[in-house]
């Protein structure tokens, strides 16, 4: 655990509170829709360049692959150089990687600006939310959900539909033009309106950590996002694969028994911030593997558009901004756990609603089950993002959020990728992919991972976090 803050600065001023927001908004909209916005794209940037789709895809395992890298040390270097300074480093290398994605002359050049945006979002992320997060007292927090739901849940939704209508009305060189006025703007923002504060010392650099957990998820990310296209037992996904999961392990053993480990997983003994972490892990898996099948079902199988069917999940960006509602006006009142837990297991019966044969071919049905996702989904995940730092304390927050943003990042990868896995393993290669059954089950798969979440979801506490006491 990192050791005490020499000085304790004071909460940000109004303007200042504006300030964290708005830069905040901005640059994790960049990076969630930027995991997302590529896919409808990946046709036409593999004609552009002269290659075929499963080369193109290397576009977006690089993103995945540099976010693994730079995840790690996103709390270290926060601790070390101010958050401020990590944060808008980050903000000004995502934008800059943005512009020289949108001017790329070759597929490599292209895959090679995507993995620095990876490496910049995995940054960003971490250090973004202990920036927003200190900010605001645990009790002010739960008014948060309408700032947290933008990034986590609403741009990754957004994606699909707004890369399409880019790719089809413009060029795909847009996907990335569009972040750089607003990466400009934030930096800009950032720099005039943010507060430099006191932080915890960090100690040594854990370099044993780095060189095990850096390539360690590097090459387990690779191998998930690979593994489906190329054929789990390809050498270079297998290799990647053990490899990966050989180091991570090693990774863990010592991050346990290190002083000052670059990631401490002491913090997942913490019951509520456990909790919470798992929980990550069960939602990231089950949205984004969702967000990953419904779209392939309802073009491959239901006959739709590719727009049509990143269009198709439109509703859910609409249930989840009503959810950032719902969360800021219910959990002071009922609670964690009684909010979370049944928004759970409510998103897992609409998920395996998606999955009734002729549900997907009503596409009002389709909409409002889109919705209903968006809104209960939403409301289990914010709630479990607010309450699991209610009681994190300062000193510890980089590292808490270092880690909660790995477990939530390789829960969205290992989600699609199972999905991806269970499609290909179920599917007639007869039909080339036109039969709905294995699609259906994959998004029974996402349900059942949303409905374990909540069995884990009964261990986030009753009780709201209430105001400071008095002196």
């Amino acid at each position: 655990m990192p050791g005490p803050v020499t000085e304790t600065p004071a909460r940000p001023l109004l303007a200042g509170r504006v300030a964290v927001v708005v830069v905040y908004t901005a640059a994790m909209c960049m990076n969630g829709l930027d995991s997302t916005i590529v896919n409808p794209a990946l046709f036409t940037i593999a004609e552009d360049f002269g290659r075929p789709v499963s080369a193109a895809n290397a576009v977006e395992v690089a993103f995945l692959v540099g976010l693994a890298v730079g995840l790690p040390v996103a709390g270290w270097l926060g601790d070390r150089f101010g958050v401020k300074r990590v944060f808008l480093g980050s903000l000004a290398a995502f934008t800059a990687a943005s512009a020289v994605c949108a001017a790329a002359p070759d597929l490599g050049s292209l895959s090679a600006a995507r993995a620095v945006q990876g490496v910049a979002g995995g940054l960003l992320t971490p250090v973004g939310m202990t920036l927003l997060f200190r900010a605001f007292e645990p009790h002010e927090r739960a008014g948060l959900g309408k700032v947290l739901i933008v990034p986590t849940a609403l741009m990754p939704a957004l994606g699909p539909p707004l890369g399409g209508f880019l790719t089809e009305h413009l060029s795909w060189h847009w996907l990335f033009l569009v972040n750089v006025p607003i990466g400009a703007a934030a930096v800009l923002i950032g720099a005039i309106g943010l507060a430099s504060e006191g932080e915890p010392p960090a100690g040594r650099f854990d370099t044993l950590g780095f060189l095990l957990a850096t390539p360690g998820l590097g090459l387990l990310t690779y191998a998930l996002g690979f593994g489906p296209a190329h054929g789990w037992a390809s050498p270079a996904v297998a290799v990647s694969g053990v490899l990966g999961l050989l180091l991570l392990g090693l990774a863990v053993r010592h991050q346990l028994r290190a002083d000052k480990p670059l990631v401490d997983l002491r913090l997942l003994a913490d019951r509520v911030f456990g909790a919470a972490s798992w929980l990550a892990l069960l939602t990231a898996a089950g949205l984004m593997g969702a967000l990953f099948v419904f779209p392939l079902l309802y073009q491959a199988a239901l006959g739709a558009s590719a727009l049509d069917a990143g269009l198709s999940v439109f509703p859910e960006a609409i249930g989840l901004m009503a959810a950032s509602q719902v969360v800021d006006r219910l959990l002071p009142r009922v609670g964690p756990r009684r909010l979370a837990v049944p928004a759970l297991l409510l998103a897992a019966l609409v998920l395996a609603a998606l999955a009734v044969p002729g549900v997907g071919g009503n596409a009002w049905a389709v909409r409002a089950l889109m919705f209903g996702i968006g809104l209960v989904l939403g409301t289990g995940v914010l709630t479990v993002q607010i309450a699991g730092f209610a009681e994190v304390p300062p000193p510890a927050m980089g590292q808490a959020m270092g880690l909660f943003t790995i477990v939530r990042t390789l829960g969205g990868a290992l989600g699609i990728a199972v999905t991806a896995a269970l499609i290909g393993a179920l599917a007639d290669d007869g039909t080339h992919g036109t039969e709905p059954g294995p699609y259906r089950a994959a998004l029974l798969a996402t349900a059942g991972a949303v409905a374990l979440g909540a069995l884990v979801a009964a261990r986030l506490p009753k009780e709201a976090p209430g105001p400071p006491p008095l002196d």
